[in-house]
This record gives structure tokens, sequence and C-alpha cells, in this order.
């Protein structure tokens, strides 16, 4: 029955690719692209209502070859400041991208109208909102790609861009997938790749090894683009040609057995390319096409695709550049196996998943009785079936876990109304048993997600699902002031939470909410008139604390306290301005209350008539509405 339910990871795949094939978009992104390379920059159509922003294939060696570094890598944060920090990877380093694809898109952006004439485009004020389609082949699919991340990161518009490469090399490390990831964009791109087409496979070998043959072949592939009278490559192509793939297919199945997890952990001569391929590949050949968009399953099959045990290795050498620059034929072949419904298969299959399997390797060129293929798809179905009871799982566990969350909200309600104080206060002085218990309950299970998640036992968008986001955001808010409380009853006041104390789980699950947020868009939110139930800055008591302390050294002629003590004032000021705080903490006796009248008496010793923002709202208790 298992293998039964995990059929759609393979019809799905096929049913896009014949939908895409069959509808026409690709036909006329592919012709977009090759009218690009009468331009030197980019070129811009409107086909039926669909804007066509193409880049040329930039076949020079200068822009595939950068000496600077091994792989040709570099920082994607330029000091050009056109890519903010939020392209960065999950552990807050810079994202990685080919340095020669980004000088180009650079160039473009400095010394051209395409800035100018993408705002036109992209604003919603100034015309209607037309679909848009960057389009581009060879190095020209990275640049489009870049161009798209920087249209997507500027929000210039609702309705987001398309982006359809075709033949484009890898561009991206890890963490611009986990950006692209993170900001739910991998729908956003589409990746045409031929079967034996060498280029999306290259960037996986050093420069070094790859330099010599492609100053060989680059010129031949511009004769084509070109329509000149290039016919039969010459010995000296061919050779070049064997040497390209040898080397490439050495890396790649170097690479294709260490993926996404593991490529932080090779470094010095064992240093692996650190591209990865991010969005939806379309992979095609003559027996049809099938798009894939996990990344370790598209890794895996940028090199066994290229390994077709049913086509001859001299037949593989000569479409290995071949076939980059006639995606004009693949698409062609491809559509009349969308039409034709040629399907084949294992005809020993004894399941509908099996089935579904045979047809996507015959598809894509394998072939049915491919044994690594059959594996490599094994495995990335039993990994994404894990990660999927993984969260079914937990999903349970969370339902369970909602009574620790009642418990401790009639804890804090019990403080508030029976006992007069906050339940933090309350908690900071005598341990309640039964709320803590909640409170360890509630810690252990989400330190477990928190450490499922970056071993990557759980979907690769898990963080950005509203229902986490939210269970996360609400365990915070309620929980972290007691964790808060607990640290400062036995610090006895001296050590600082924020560097000494904070968990880990809460900064992870305040990180998800922040990213979560940015993608949201604010049109149509009306701010909050009442008060919040819970304090939206779970940090809150933790601020509190350090003023209070920080105002017990001001006492004590420490000067340089006073600063951080009005940044607290103004920090409360908007709190209280913008109802993110709960009224719990203006209950008589908390410890903001207790900060409050020391600083206004402190304040009021130093100038008599002294006034402030603060002073207004606490004076008049406006807060109450």
């Amino acid at each position: 029955m298992e293998a039964e339910s995990s059929t759609p990871l393979f019809t799905a795949g096929q049913d896009i690719a014949t939908f895409l094939v069959s509808c026409g978009i690709l036909s006329k992104a592919w012709e977009e692209s090759l009218l690009a390379n009468n331009s030197e920059s980019y070129s811009l159509n409107e086909y039926e209502g669909v804007a066509y922003v193409a880049f040329p294939s930039f076949h020079n060696i200068e822009a595939f070859i950068v000496k600077e570094s091994k792989y040709g890598e570099d920082n994607i944060q330029t000091d050009n400041k056109v890519f903010s920090a939020s392209l960065k990877s999950n552990d807050e380093q810079p994202a990685l991208v080919h340095q020669g694809a980004l000088k180009l898109f650079l160039h473009i952006m400095e010394n051209t109208d395409f800035q100018t004439k993408m705002q036109i485009y992209l604003d919603s004020k100034k015309r209607k909102l037309n679909p848009v389609i960057f389009v581009g082949h060879s190095l020209g699919g990275a640049v489009a790609t870049l161009a798209t991340l920087w249209v997507l990161e500027k929000r210039l518009r609702q309705s987001s861009p398309f982006c359809i490469t075709f033949g484009c090399p890898l561009m991206g490390d890890v963490g611009l997938v986990e950006a692209v990831g993170r900001e739910n964009w991998s729908g956003n791109f589409c990746h045409v790749v031929s079967q034996h087409d060498i280029v999306p496979r290259m960037l996986l070998a050093p420069f070094e090894s790859i330099a010599e043959p492609l100053i060989a072949i680059l010129p031949y592939w511009q004769g084509i683009m070109a329509n000149d009278s290039v016919t039969v490559p010459d010995s000296v192509i061919q050779v070049a040609c064997r040497t390209l793939l040898n080397n490439v297919l050495q890396y790649t199945y170097t690479v294709e057995n260490n993926g996404l997890g593991s490529l932080r952990e090779l470094d010095g001569d064992i240093k692996r390319s650190p591209y990865r391929p991010f969005g939806t590949y379309m992979f095609c050949s003559g027996e049809g096409a099938v798009c894939i968009d996990n990344s370790e399953t598209v890794l895996k099959f940028l090199h066994l695709t290229m390994q077709s045990h049913e086509t001859p290795y001299d037949n593989i050498e000569q479409d290995c550049f071949s076939e980059h620059v006639g995606y004009d034929s693949v698409l062609k072949h491809a559509i009349e196996k969308s039409i034709s419904g040629k399907r084949t298969a294992k005809p020993d299959s004894e399941s509908s998943y099996e089935m579904g399997m045979s047809l996507l390797l015959e598809a894509i060129g394998v072939g049915a009785q491919n044994d690594d293929a059959q594996i490599g798809l094994q495995i990335a179905r039993d990994v994404e079936n894990k990660q999927n009871t993984n969260v079914a799982k937990l999903a349970i566990d969370l339902s369970e876990k909602q009574c620790s969350m009642a418990e401790l909200e009639w804890y804090k309600e019990r403080c508030e109304k029976e006992d007069g104080i906050t339940c933090y206060d309350s908690f900071k002085k005598h341990k309640d048993i039964d709320a803590d218990l909640c409170r360890v309950r509630l810690a252990e299970f989400w330190d477990k997600i928190i450490e499922m998640w970056e071993k990557h036992e759980l979907p690769s968008d898990f963080q950005f699902q509203n229902k986490w986001i939210n269970a996360g955001t609400a365990y915070r808010r309620l929980v972290e002031p007691l964790d808060i409380a607990h640290y400062y009853r036995m610090s006895k006041g001296k050590g600082n939470y924020f560097s000494d104390g904070r968990p880990t789980r809460h900064k992870v699950l305040q990180k998800w909410l922040e990213e979560k947020e940015r993608t949201r868009s604010s049109r149509g939110q009306k701010g909050r008139t009442k008060l919040a139930s819970l304090t939206q800055d779970s940090c809150f008591w933790a601020h509190v604390e350090e003023a209070s302390k920080d105002l017990e050294n001001l006492k004590e002629d420490q000067h340089q306290k006073l600063e951080s003590l009005e940044m607290f004032e103004g920090y409360v000021t908007r709190m209280i301005n913008d109802c993110n705080v709960s009224s719990d903490a203006f209950l008589e006796g908390s410890s903001f209350m207790n900060w409050w009248k020391e600083w206004q008496k402190y304040k009021q010793n130093q100038i008599t008539d002294w006034s402030s923002p603060l002073y207004k709202i606490m004076d008049s208790e406006s807060w109450k509405g």
C-alpha cells in the first residue's frame, strides 16, 4: 500500500512536462532566447499579453571561466547592493553564485535601461500587470535566473515573474537553494535540460579540467547559433568534446554521491563544486520529458541521464555538445511524444508505483532497466515518505502538547486574576511544579523539532508552513517568559538572558516567523486596536530585567547606562502604541511597573518638569483604551 501511494511522485512530473511542452510557452521562450543573441545585453518583446525578457547565450570563454577560484563562485551580496542579505543560507552565510553570470547581470543593471524598463513593466501603478517571463539559453539562462531573483527579492509586483532556461549551467550554491526554498520561490523557475547537454553539468567540474576543451568547443557553438556554415565538427573539436565529457562525468559522479547534506563537510583538497540545482528541472529526451523539483534527485539525474545504457558512448560524445545548441529539436521531440502519448514500461511491473518509475525512466531516456536510476528514485521516494511521516507524527504530538499549552494558559490567568500578579513574576519568585513540568515537556518537543529540521529529517519547506510557524509563535510567546523567569531566578539576576541563557529553539522559532513575515503582504492588514492577549515580543521580560539592572547601575553614577535606558523607554512606547504588549504588564507590582516607578522618580529628580511619550501614556493610562 505504501508504494501505491507514492505513484504521484512520478506521474505528476510527466503530466506537468506534457502540459508545458504542449501549451507552446517553451517553444516561444526558446524563440525569444535565439532572438536575444542579436542583442549585447537583453531583449524585451510582448507576445499575446506576455512580456518576454530574454538574455543572449554569452558563448565566450571569459564569461564561463573565472580564474579567481577553483569553481568561480562569488558572494551574491556585492558592493553594488543589487541583492540584499535575504539571499543567504539557513546558517546565515551569504549565498554564492557563479561569478561570470553575476558580472554579466551587474553589467546589464549598471549600463543599460534594464532597471528602468523593469520598473515600468513590474509596477502595477504604471501599467497593467501582464505576465513577465525571463528566458535565456546557456549562460544567458543563469543571467535570466539572477534577473528573476532580483525581481522576486525586490517584490516589485504582486504576480510573480517566471523564469525559463535552456541548457543553463548550475549557478548557485546550497545557500541559494536554501534561500529560494525559504522564500517559496522554487515554483518560479523551470530549467529545460536535454539528456546529453554538457553545460548543465559542466560547473560540477573545476575550471582547470574544462577550460581547455571549452576553448575549442565554444567557437563551434557560436557558429551554429549565428547560423554560419558549420556542419560536422573536426577532429580537434571531437577530442575536446571527449575530454570535456570524461572530466565532467567524473565530477558529476563524485558530487552526485555527496549531496546537499554532506557538502559543508568537504573542504581542502577534496572540496567539491559548490553549485546545486533549484527550481523545477524538465529533463528531455527522444522518449519524452519529465519535471523533477527535488534538488537531490535532480543532482542524481544530471549524472545518470548522461550515461544511458541504451545509447553508444560515441553518440553521447557527439550529443553532449550538439544538444546544447539544438533545443528546437529537443522541444519538437518532446511535443511529438506528448501528442502521440506513447508510453513504454517494464512488462513485469507488479504495481502502479513500479509502472510510474518505469515510465519516468523511459521518458528521460535513462531506460527502465537502469538499476542505478531506480535506486536513486527509490531513495528519493523513501526520503520524501520518511519526511512526510515525521511531519504526521509531529502533528499528532502537537495535538497532545496542546494540553500543556492549555495548562499554562490557565496558570497565567490564575496568577493574574486570583493572585493579582503576572505569571512571569510569580514563576520568578517561586517555581510552580505543574507549570514547570509543562514548560519542560514543551521544551523537549520543540527541541526535537529543531533537531530534526537541522538534520534534514523534515520537508525543506517545513519552516514556512503556517501551521508550524503559528504553533511555534504561540508556544514562544506563552512559554519564553517562564524560561526568562527561570533563568533570572537561577542566576540571581547576575547573568544576561540574551547572551547567556536564551535557548536555541526560541531563536530559531523567532527566525522562522520573521522570515515568513517578510514574504507576507501587508496590504489590507489593520493595526491592533486593543492590547494583545500575549506580549508579541517573547523577550519583553528579559528587556525589563536588563533595564532594571541598568537603572541600578545608573543610580551608582554609571552614566553610560542612560542611553540604553532611553532606548528601552522608546521600545516600550512603541510596544504600547502598537498594542503589542499584554495588559498583565501593567499590574500593580509587576517587574515592569516597578521599573517604571523607579525610572520616573530618577528622571524627575534630574528634571522637575520631565515628560516623555511614555510618561504621558502611563500618566493617562491610555493603554486601557
